[in-house]
């Protein structure tokens, strides 16, 4: 199960409390203080890792808690430091403060961590408090409390392209013909519910990461249809895809250019309603599906100008897939 968002408790360990002890051995008279300090609380720590693509297990988990600092001991013994609690989220994930909104950390590469919430300070044994004028102090202070928030998790796919367009435009197909993804695949609307990743292989050595986002209808950003739950995912791909399907021309008398750019024109009304910056990325223009249109209505796309780079495609019948990833590698390489 695919699951992008979530909100959890998050504690870090209370520091251990200092004690009061004093030296108590055979002919050694009067012993002073001995009392160790407390052990540090655990610090809450996120750590991105490559191997996950959901948050799917903060779904059956909701609290998170570091351990406490262990209390000093006489003769001197500082208490153990407590143990951390280390999660682990998919890179590409948002921190955010439940209550202000503010973003308190983002993860983006495998490995990368970062201390949330760190653990309580241990308290101070009576050792610490001997003075000229007080040998046997009978005073120790007590461990630091630990911090505590509730905070959501967000999840942002990385991608290098991402695919948008209405449903049933050919993204899932054409995502499982050029990478080794399997979205499903039918001829009604929202067949993908979720983003799908598919890394494609690019010549020998290369390659690159598509997402397919699931379809946006008009009226996505007032909430109709899958609204804007997985316009996130778009944010971090550094290219957009925007897949026009051809068969929606089939049967209009004299074509025009506004017909043929409608589609795509109310795909970036419904993107800048959602964020605006999202179309200062680079974009490319794709006609799907044309092993299903006659040669005239081809002719007339081929010959349509536009702002934007476009390319017509068929991915069932694999027709212009290879220049296609010429286009979006070529593109890539510029963006470096």
């Amino acid at each position: 199960m695919f699951l992008d968002y979530a909100v959890i408790n998050i504690k870090s360990g209370d520091g251990g409390n200092g004690c009061v002890s004093f030296r108590r051995e055979k002919y050694v008279p009067k012993g002073g203080p001995n009392g160790g300090d407390g052990g540090k609380g655990g610090d809450i720590i996120f750590k991105a890792s490559a191997q996950l693509s959901t948050l799917i297990d903060f779904r059956y988990r909701k609290h998170y808690s570091a351990k406490r600092g262990v209390h000093g001991q006489g003769g001197d013994k500082t208490g153990r430091n407590g143990k951390d609690e280390i999660i682990t989220l998919p890179c590409g994930s948002i921190i955010k403060d439940y209550e202000t909104q503010e973003i308190l950390g983002e993860l983006i590469n495998n490995g990368e961590e970062i201390i949330l919430l760190k653990g309580g300070k241990g308290g101070r044994g009576n050792t610490h408090f001997k003075t000229s004028t007080n040998q046997a102090p009978r005073k120790a202070e007590k461990g630091k409390p630990g911090e505590e928030k509730k905070v959501i998790i967000e999840l942002k796919l990385i991608a290098d392209v991402g695919l948008v367009g209405f449903p049933n435009a050919g993204k899932s197909t054409l995502i499982s013909k050029i990478s080794s993804a399997k979205p499903k695949i039918a001829d009604y609307p929202f067949t993908t519910l979720i983003p799908n990743l598919g890394i494609v292989k690019y010549k020998e050595y290369s390659s690159f990461v598509v997402a397919d986002i699931p379809g946006i209808i008009e009226g996505a950003s007032d909430g109709k249809g899958l609204g804007i739950q997985f316009l996130r995912h778009i944010e971090r791909t550094k290219i957009l895809m925007f897949l026009i399907d051809t068969t929606n021309f089939i049967g209009i008398d004299k074509i025009k250019k506004q017909d043929l750019l409608s589609d795509y024109e109310k795909l970036i009304k419904e993107l800048e309603r959602y964020d605006e910056l999202l179309l200062d990325k680079p974009r490319f223009l794709c006609f799907t599906k044309i092993d299903a249109i006659d040669d005239d209505l081809i002719k007339k796309i081929e010959h349509l100008k536009t702002k934007e780079k476009k390319i017509l495609i068929s991915s069932v019948a694999g027709i212009n897939l290879e220049k296609l990833k010429d286009m979006i590698w070529n593109k890539l390489e510029i963006l470096k």
